[in-house]
């Protein structure tokens, strides 16, 4: 997904604006290796970027709906099936920053698509379709979600019902790009757990047998500088439920129980963001049932945690 400038104009003002991002948020920088002879050897045109980026969230645990004051979204079959659904939230965050339950969901038949073929939400009034794009389609209105005051739960520490603890991730940038990726396939605390498992053991404990926590939230909340005609690009790829936020605004819908889910979002699209000015990205996760939990974000975006979150440390 590496962004590729059709003329050295571009490429020129990609750099600027990566390097804009890199400034902005205070991050270190590292030059590029230097060849004999004051030759220049594999050359990176991002070398001045941060080999990382890291980020603070902050991940809620929960038991399961069986147990004693489980809870009754995790560790169940939606009515509908399990799958991608959308709809769920509402089209903006609450004035606590939060998702606002809108629906119990539609399951996504076929994906919407751009005009690179990448997974991209239905059409909103904030997110119209563009030429280039492919319309997808939408089954039924299904139950992916119990109620309303269930899911206002899930991203807010409730004594009794959850547990909180702060979470890092470091997203490591690719060679020669300014692609940013966190993986849990490869990055070295997760690669050997099979999956994006990051309580295993801790808080509410495993699920039973299995030997791992399948029943947890996490959210970061970011910011970033948009440069626009940059190619600021983010994609997420796992499940379960996903939402992404973009200056309150949703722009990624992966809603459900479901298997390995891709959605992406350029920033570019958004037509209301203001180039050269700070807006937020506030991302949302839920792991809800087993058998596997998989997370990965790929992203040319700058981020930068907005503050460090705050959290319960304790449970019952």
């Amino acid at each position: 997904m590496t962004t590729k400038a059709s003329n050295g104009a571009k490429r020129g003002k990609l750099g600027v604006g990566v390097l804009a991002i890199a400034a902005a948020a205070g991050l270190t920088t590292s030059a590029h290796a230097q060849g004999g002879e004051g030759t220049t050897t594999n050359f990176d045109p991002y070398a001045n970027l941060p080999a990382s980026l890291s980020l603070t969230g902050v991940v809620r645990d929960f038991r399961d709906r069986s147990a004693a004051g489980g809870h009754p979204d995790f560790q169940r079959q939606p009515s509908g099936g399990f799958g991608h659904y959308v709809g769920m939230v509402a089209d903006e965050l609450n004035e606590q920053g939060n998702p606002v339950f809108a629906s119990t969901g539609r399951r996504v038949s076929s994906n919407w698509r751009d005009s690179m073929g990448r997974n991209i939400m239905p059409p909103r009034a904030h997110f119209p379709s563009i030429q280039g794009d492919t319309q997808g389609s939408l089954g039924s209105q299904s139950g992916a979600l119990t109620s309303a005051e269930n899911f206002d739960q899930w991203f807010r520490d409730v004594p009794g019902v959850n547990a909180s603890q702060q979470l890092p991730l470091t997203l490591v940038r690719e060679a020669g790009t300014n692609r940013y990726v966190f993986n849990d396939r490869t990055d070295s605390a997760f690669s050997s757990l099979g999956g994006f498992f990051p309580i295993n053991g801790q808080m509410y404990g495993n699920y039973g047998s299995t030997g791992k926590n399948f029943h947890f939230t996490f959210e970061l909340d970011t910011e970033f500088v948009y440069q626009a005609g940059s190619g600021q690009v983010f994609t997420f790829t796992g499940d379960d439920d996903v939402w992404v936020f973009i200056d309150g605004k949703c722009v990624i819908d992966i809603g459900g129980v479901h298997s390995a889910v891709s959605q992406t979002i350029d920033l570019d699209r958004l037509s209301w963001l203001e180039d050269g000015q700070m807006y937020s990205l506030k991302f949302f996760f839920a792991e809800r049932h087993t058998t596997q939990s998989n997370f990965r974000i790929e992203t040319t975006i700058g981020l930068r945690t907005v503050r460090p979150p705050t959290t319960t440390a304790l449970h019952d």
